[in-house]
């Protein structure tokens, strides 16, 4: 077996869909026998979570599975391999570090959640 990186992609629409277009990309570790395994399995984890529900303003939200945009796979898991990255441009770069930096406070405070729970 063998460990991929795959970009599942969803589109996020709320009410009758007059806003802003919104996409909810995900990078999930897929475990599959080849690239082709890891692209049907990365596939069937989309479809299996598309979700419809309420807002809190009662409006119904859709999320549907999009498609897989990339897919690689990982040679070896090294610590502190690079598995992502995004630049960035931004309005105002003051703001932007203070934003980075009161996560970081966050992520080191006793009462942050470290763990995450999969439902």
């Amino acid at each position: 077996m063998n460990w991929y990186l795959a970009k599942i992609v969803f589109q996020i629409v709320c009410g009758n869909g007059e806003h802003t277009a919104q996409f909810d990309e995900q990078l999930r570790l897929i475990n599959a026998n080849n690239k082709q395994h890891a692209f049907d399995k990365a596939v069937e984890y989309g479809k299996t979570e598309e979700d419809s529900f309420y807002n809190i303003h009662q409006q119904p939200v859709h999320w549907t599975f999009v498609n897989v945009s990339e897919l690689y796979r990982m040679e070896e898991l090294l610590d502190g391999a690079e598995i992502y990255s995004k630049i960035k441009e931004v309005e105002d770069g003051d703001e932007y570090m203070d934003l980075i930096h009161n996560k970081a406070k966050l992520i080191n405070s006793t009462e942050h959640n470290e763990i995450l729970i999969l439902v």
